[in-house]
């Protein structure tokens, strides 16, 4: 494994830069850790969202359908956090690679939308998106409005009256855009990890996906948080390590693209 450290530079960098350059299709898979530079706490931290709502009584699909107004205690909270936040350097790092023709594509687990807000085209929400409302008896789908926030209002389709949730995959429900995943990461050979232990499925089996086909992995994390993954007899680990912030390590990767 080569480590490349926030103040990086050198041979390590080069490298990196080289692998990036030659592969045919290069993707991001992203969580939490991208979007802590942008004031959003990671949900499982200490003092997170799941601290204060544990999700199996506020985060299920059975809760949602059961005690609609419960649950939205914790969609008011979420829409607080994620409220008037704003694209962090990793995030506008990410979305020049992506205008360069380098990156093909990011696959995250984050809400938030802030890929979409640097610039990014390509973006594959596995946990959906906070920005609209959707009705589970009817399918329609409405922009989240700005009073929801702040009333204790149980808002409704106007279509059939059912209670609204955000658009957001709660414990029990399916995921989203699997289809389009599967089929970026079959092809995928090089894979930015950036922001997440990826531990929790579908997330956690796109790295050895990609390892399978002989793919590289680049991190991008504070501390080492990828485990091994052990197939063909034998133990593969992260090829890559960016070591720290990520809103400083993927503008040095960028900067090092451009030089």
């Amino acid at each position: 494994m080569i480590v490349i450290t926030e103040d990086g530079g050198g041979t390590a960098l080069d490298l990196a830069v080289t692998a990036l350059r030659e592969a045919r299709l290069a993707v991001a898979l992203t969580g939490a850790g991208i979007s802590v530079g942008s004031g959003i706490p990671d949900f499982r931290s200490r003092d997170g969202l799941w601290s204060r709502f544990p999700p199996d009584e506020y985060a299920t699909l059975d809760v949602f359908r059961a005690d609609p107004v419960k649950a939205w205690h914790l969609f008011r909270a979420l829409a607080r956090i994620l409220r008037n936040k704003q694209p962090n350097p990793a995030h506008f790092a990410l979305a020049e690679i992506e205008r360069q023709g380098v990156l093909h594509g990011i696959v995250t687990q984050n809400i938030d939308g802030l890929h979409q807000l640097a610039g990014s085209r390509t973006v594959l929400e596995i946990h959906g998106e906070h920005r609209h409302l959707h009705c589970l008896r009817c399918g329609v789908m409405v922009p989240v409005p700005d009073e929801d926030v702040g009333t204790d209002d149980l808002p409704r389709c106007a279509s059939c009256r059912y209670p609204l949730k955000p658009n957001v995959v709660l414990f029990g429900e399916a995921v989203r855009a699997m289809g389009e995943i599967d089929a970026l990461v079959k092809r995928c050979d090089l894979l930015l990890v950036i922001g997440t232990s990826a531990q929790v499925y579908p997330a956690a089996g796109l790295i050895p996906a990609v390892k399978r086909n002989g793919g590289v992995i680049f991190e991008f994390n504070r501390e080492q948080a990828l485990g091994g993954f052990a197939f063909g007899g034998r133990e593969v680990l992260t090829d890559y390590y960016f070591q720290g912030d990520a809103g400083k390590t993927l503008p040095l990767l960028l900067q090092a693209l451009q030089s």
